[in-house]
């Protein structure tokens, strides 16, 4: 557990339990960095701050879905912000935030979400000095931005796959492709069912509902939500490109087997005619015509080779070939 205080000017650091209870007494702005559980953090949350048993219980547990709660003395507010591990997959961190009308409490279990807005304290420690609203809103706010980077390698990786498809389809190299396919299928369903539930509790905490943000920092948090609607209309689009990537890829490997099976069925259509001349003179009768006849061998062939081009040259005509 990490506090970070607003007094005489600047940002104290303070990690001991005791001193945080005795600058949350004195009424410093203060914000709480929940690192892992621990009693004392527990405790303090418990009997100082007055935080709710279930709160406390969902603060520490990994949740997929996004959500707001309204408990009076404070809100409790549930985000995801995204990191990209390697290319073609997302993970999706979880940031617990408790706003007060004193205090800011928050969990961030990877720290990446918050490091900036520590930093931007650091430059400004007023930010935590006008009310807790105004630090929440940087940190969501960061959270949200931290999806744009995300997504324009999202917008350039789905053009490159829309491309394989055409391209790969159909061949050797096809496999991997659809799999991939598949892959971002996947991650862009997760990404939209988080995002529906996101958006709305952004919507809810820009319109002003709450006590605990003052009508000055509505417009700050209504665009944070302006930022999320265009991430999440990205992200729409996006299911559409990779709905039309894999109907592109199954369109083109259907047609690459529609012409090997067209050329299949030429080949037997010419070997067919070939097949009856050989079986005939193949018959083992005694008494065939031509069967003893000396120019029956190349006249058998010349005949097999006449009709197979006969065959080609109205294949030609049609332009089947």
């Amino acid at each position: 557990m990490l506090a970070r205080v607003y007094e005489d000017d600047q940002i104290k650091t303070i990690k001991d339990a005791t001193a945080i209870r005795a600058a949350i007494e004195a009424k410093l702005p203060i914000w709480i960095e929940l690192e892992q559980q621990c009693s004392a953090g527990e405790a303090l949350m418990l009997e100082v701050f007055d935080i709710h048993p279930l709160t406390i219980e969902d603060i520490y547990q990994k949740r997929s879905s996004p959500k707001l709660e309204d408990y009076r003395k404070y809100l409790y507010v549930i985000v995801h912000g995204a990191q990209a591990v390697k290319r073609g997959q997302i993970e999706l961190i979880e940031l617990d935030v408790v706003i007060g009308k004193t205090f800011v409490i928050t969990h961030d279990p990877t720290g990446e979400i918050t490091k900036e807005v520590v930093d931007e304290l650091m430059r400004d420690p007023s930010l935590l000095c006008k009310s807790p609203a105004w630090l929440a809103h940087a940190i969501l706010d960061n959270a949200v931005d931290r999806y744009l980077p995300i997504v324009a390698h999202l917008d350039a990786d789905l053009e490159k796959l829309e491309m394989e498809a055409l391209l790969r389809a159909g061949t050797k190299k096809g496999p991997p492709v659809l799999r991939k396919i598949l892959k971002y299928r996947r991650l862009l369903q997760d990404l939209r069912r988080m995002s529906i539930h996101q958006r709305e509790i952004l919507l809810r905490l820009s319109r002003g509902e709450f006590d605990e943000i003052p009508r000055d920092v509505v417009p700050f948090f209504r665009d944070v939500f302006d930022h999320f609607v265009r991430i999440n209309d990205l992200l729409e689009g996006f299911r559409d490109s990779i709905t039309s990537a894999l109907e592109a890829y199954l369109s083109v490997q259907n047609n690459r087997m529609s012409e090997v099976m067209k050329t299949l069925t030429l080949i037997s259509t010419i070997m067919l005619p070939l097949t009856f001349v050989v079986g005939l003179y193949g018959m083992n009768f005694k008494h065939m015509p031509e069967l003893e006849w000396l120019y029956g061998y190349p006249s058998a062939l010349g005949l097999m080779l006449v009709v197979a081009t006969g065959i080609l040259i109205f294949f030609r005509k049609k332009r089947w070939i």
